[in-house]
């Protein structure tokens, strides 16, 4: 996925689900600080996204824009509407830290919010599926991210301890091979 494609995905969802603004928190999020982000950080073709005022709208989204939809036959990538709450565990603060992605001409003059990278690696973690365990490695090997920044994050989940060790034994494991 391109920072373009990125840009159309807020555009599209905006105007189905009739609302200015819309959360960005999958993988593609990254886009938002970094437009240019390697290729293996860019690899998914979906963005996840939630309405910011029309929360109501997150179906039709999927409906219209979704995977195997017209939108998604015709550009090669579609936008999964899906409450953030069901979808990703993100630290406290998080909507404070939020990229801003707007421009008149680009986004349409409609704002696309995407999750910070800190906070997108740590609800990557949460996951902890290969490919997302895999992504914050390239973010820390690329150092996109500080260790100890994503350390803060983690303490900040609302998760249960044991799953919280989990994930700071992994980030310390991974940073001490890097």
């Amino acid at each position: 996925m391109t920072r373009e494609q990125l840009e159309h995905a807020i555009r599209a969802a905006c105007e189905v689900s009739e609302d200015s603004e819309i959360w960005i928190f999958g993988s593609q999020a990254i886009l938002g600080e970094f437009p240019n982000a390697p290729d293996e950080l860019r690899a998914s073709i979906e963005v996840d996204v939630q309405p910011k005022n029309r929360y109501d709208k997150v179906d039709a989204i999927d409906g219209a824009l979704g995977e195997l939809s017209l939108f998604h036959q015709t550009h090669g990538f579609y936008v999964h509407g899906c409450p953030i709450g069901e979808a990703a565990t993100l630290s406290q603060g998080w909507e404070d830290r939020a990229t801003r992605v707007f421009d008149e001409i680009s986004t349409g003059g409609k704002t696309g919010w995407c999750v910070e990278t800190h906070d997108l690696a740590a609800s990557k973690l949460v996951a902890y599926r290969q490919k997302d365990r895999d992504f914050v490695r390239v973010l820390l090997t690329e150092r996109m991210i500080n260790t100890q920044i994503l350390l803060e994050r983690i303490s900040s989940l609302r998760i249960d301890e044991p799953m919280r060790e989990r994930l700071v034994q992994w980030v310390q494991n991974t940073a001490d091979e890097l």
